[in-house]
């Protein structure tokens, strides 16, 4: 299972249940969801094992938009 956060810069954290924010991104207030996550895509699952956690940016930009 997954532990996600969100903060109000619209940035998603998702971690192994039960690890501690990371130093480098614990600047920001992350807030937990509610939601438990089972199942992450492929590029998710391998950050997270690589380095401890996987960090994505929510916000809609033009050219997303566009």
């Amino acid at each position: 299972m997954f532990d996600v956060y969100r903060n109000d810069k619209r940035d998603l954290l998702v971690l192994n249940t039960g690890s501690a924010i990371p130093v480098l991104s614990s600047r920001h207030k992350w807030r937990k969801s509610r939601q438990r996550v089972f199942k992450v895509s492929d590029e998710i699952r391998s950050a997270v094992q690589r380095q401890g956690y996987y960090v994505r940016s929510l916000r809609i930009t033009k050219e997303r938009v566009i």
